[in-house]
């Protein structure tokens, strides 16, 4: 199965996000503390639960009710039939298909709402009701993709030493049981394990209840009469017998992986999912994995993070589905018809997941690129505006009515603003110093509002320090001294009509922008227009 929607609510940074659709190969890019992480662990939390420690008041939206609200995250799976044939319990096989039939699709959510987000529930397609059929959420795993999440908080030393629970030893031990798992001296050894620690009639588990029943007549002792204590020796993890790894680096001297660095250990994990997803492909090992990868290009090489890329694409197009969060151009510049770029962004501290279209893809990769012109991955132009609102409006036009014509524009905005109105031009001098170089410097375009009488005079000094802007028509001015008072006829608004009103410059230009139609804006807006043209004339073609 692999994930067709996701919903979360109220989870850590994530208020919100309704109807998330990814692909099989999903970036998620966005700045530190913006969220990205809190989405891996959304799904995470989804597949696995609380942690030990974890529980409802430590991972609600922080501005949440946690008394009178829920967390919820919701997943829709495709692939259902497959899943459902391919189930080694044979009374959950058969339950699910007579709930579903053929429908090949099941909705999934787990929710603070039901039994404290212990247990997770579907969605009965007939009954349109939620029901939990299995019981024991650890029952799930029989059916649903297996979730491996290669994160960055575990330590040197856990991914070193190959301990139990570590992503290297999940991924080594599941490649060794996958390959011995046919072998029939295996095999019986397996289900001796299970006869002797499993069957309550085992002399084994006989023994050992002998020794819960003692420890619980010495722990009652230590409680109130009416005080039940209930100790149990739980069945050992036979798959642990498969945990216990070293591996060697020779490149000259022979040396443990855990004593090389942070590149060589995250590369040598990155290549054990690789391996693993070939020997799947290889043996037509039907369970799917999900791949969450937190900063997947941490500690590695650029050439090394386009080969990382190519590999965990691969993975994708063999049937798992990869996740990955990054703040590397390098893996969100190359095209792919499997990839999906999304982008993370905090606004009023929650976190807001958008797919990236090819405008908005530009941007990002500019911005990850630390706004450094001089890299190969360039704009057509640079177009330089005020302020915000300005940035917001154009870049909402050009995405509804332009994007294949100005999609490759730009849009600085120089940070000015009501409040320091006066030093607004200044501001868009000092942004343009840096692109002031052979690469743009006969090509970046500027939009300014009408000077007032108290600014005309920084407005005139800007003029006379770069003359060579208005002889090649760089600079193109609005008859008005706001981007308000510009707006077509029903839109427009003076200064004391917006504080009257009580409305924001940004969000108001916002709204513009998705209201008024193409022929509005080309007809009453022709500075605007013309500076687009003129980005697009002088840029790089």
């Amino acid at each position: 199965m692999n994930i067709k929607e996701i919903t979360i609510k109220n989870f850590r940074s994530v208020k919100e996000k309704e109807g998330l659709s990814p692909n099989t190969f999903n970036i998620l890019v966005g700045q530190n503390n913006h969220g990205k992480t809190n989405f891996f662990d959304a799904l995470n939390w989804f597949f696995n639960g609380f942690a030990r420690g974890e529980d409802k008041e430590k991972l609600i939206f922080s501005e949440a009710n946690s008394e009178a609200e829920d967390i919820l995250v919701e997943v829709v799976f495709s692939g259902l039939q497959e899943a459902i044939e391919n189930m080694s319990n044979q009374g959950h096989k058969k339950k699910l298909g007579e709930i579903f039939g053929s429908v090949d699709e099941i909705t999934i959510r787990r929710t603070t709402n039901y039994k404290d987000g212990k247990q997770r529930q579907l969605l009965n397609p007939n009954a349109g009701e939620w029901e939990d059929p299995i019981g024991r959420d650890t029952a799930w795993k029989d059916l649903l993709p297996h979730l491996e999440y290669i994160h960055t908080k575990v330590t040197l030393d856990d991914i070193g030493g190959y301990k139990s629970k570590s992503p290297i030893s999940e991924m080594l031990s599941g490649v060794l049981t996958s390959i011995i798992e046919t072998d029939t001296k295996y095999v019986e050894l397996k289900d001796k394990f299970k006869e002797l620690f499993g069957n309550d009639t085992s002399e084994v588990r006989t023994k050992l209840n002998e020794i819960s029943g003692k420890v619980e007549v010495y722990l009652k002792k230590q409680f109130p009469d009416d005080t039940s204590v209930k100790f149990n020796v739980d069945i050992p993890e036979f798959t642990d017998l498969l945990k216990k790894f070293s591996t060697e680096v020779n490149d000259g001297v022979p040396t443990l992986v855990e004593e090389k660095g942070d590149g060589m250990q995250r590369a040598v994990m990155l290549s054990i999912i690789q391996a693993y997803a070939d020997f799947r492909k290889e043996n037509d090992i039907a369970k799917k994995f999900i791949f969450l990868i937190d900063e997947a290009e941490l500690h590695l090489h650029p050439s090394a993070q386009r080969a990382l890329k190519k590999a965990l694409l691969d993975i994708s197009e063999n049937g798992d589905q990869v996740f990955v969060n990054t703040h590397s151009s390098v893996l969100v510049a190359d095209e792919d018809q499997r990839q999906s770029v999304f982008k993370v962004e905090k606004i009023d501290k929650q976190t807001q997941i958008v797919i990236a279209d090819e405008v908005m893809k530009m941007n990002i990769i500019y911005d990850l690129l630390g706004g450094s012109p001089s890299d190969l991955l360039l704009p057509s132009n640079f177009l330089i505006v005020e302020g915000q609102a300005e940035f917001h409006f154009l870049d909402i036009i050009i995405r509804r009515f332009y994007k294949d014509q100005f999609g490759k524009i730009k849009i600085l905005f120089a940070r000015g603003d009501i409040v320091e109105q006066e030093k607004r031009y200044i501001r868009v001098a000092e942004t343009y110093i840096p692109l002031n170089n052979p690469i743009y410097k006969e090509k970046v375009i500027f939009i300014f509002d009408k000077p007032n009488t108290s600014i005309q005079d920084k407005y005139d000094e800007f003029k006379k320090a770069h003359p060579y802007l208005i002889d090649n028509e760089h600079l193109h001015q609005l008859p008005t001294e706001t981007l308000e008072g510009y707006y077509p006829d029903g839109w427009k608004k003076t200064k004391a009509e917006m504080e009257n009103q009580n409305l924001s410059k940004v969000p108001y230009a916002e709204t513009v922008a998705r209201e008024i139609t193409q022929e509005e804006f080309e007809q009453n807006m022709t500075v605007l227009k013309t500076a687009l043209g003129k980005a697009i004339e002088k840029g790089f073609k």
